[in-house]
């Protein structure tokens, strides 16, 4: 990437960049010129639990082929020690961070009345806990980049998943 592309030399981390949205905001970013750190649990040797093939190493490979600069960090962000070393890795390789995107999300696809506590207590750790602790440890990055470029940004991303659970790939209705 050349300095005429808009993010170039900013840093940019988006959680969930595994599949969907967040791959798509992942290969967008650095299409732009940003070094993206592409998370998620999902990688070679230890697949999805949603029997799905995709990689946050294939979504680092579909930025760098593309000519951007991508990173594949295999985080559960629900686990906050594991939080805690990416965002240190980050600082250490980068010193920086300038664009933050929440992406990863889970969805029960059953009726309220069906759902089980551990079921909820798992929605809540991945859908709110886990981006509040990931903005948290990375404040001091975003509001450096702020300070020093007057502007960072944390954008955090919704699905019609959690609108419409029934239309997950795998379920009655959907192409697998």
């Amino acid at each position: 990437m050349t300095a005429l592309t808009p993010l170039h030399g900013q840093v940019a981390l988006v959680a969930g960049a595994t599949r969907g949205a967040g791959r798509g905001i992942a290969r967008a970013l650095g299409e732009a010129g940003a070094t993206v750190y592409c998370t998620g649990r999902s990688v070679r040797g230890n697949p999805s639990p949603y029997r799905r093939p995709e990689t946050i190493e294939e979504t680092a490979e579909l930025i760098t082929t593309a000519g951007g600069a991508a990173i594949a960090v295999r985080v559960d962000h629900t686990v906050e020690e594991e939080v805690e070393a990416l965002v240190q890795r980050i600082d250490r390789e980068r010193g920086r961070l300038d664009v933050l995107v929440h992406s990863a999300g889970t969805v029960v696809p059953q009726p309220l009345s069906q759902l089980t506590a551990a079921a909820i207590d798992r929605q809540l750790s991945v859908n709110v806990r886990a981006p509040m602790l990931l903005t948290r440890d990375c404040a001091d990055m975003l509001r450096a980049a702020a300070a020093a470029n007057g502007r960072a940004l944390v954008v955090n991303v919704s699905s019609i998943v959690a609108r419409a659970p029934h239309r997950l790939p795998g379920r009655p209705g959907r192409a697998p």
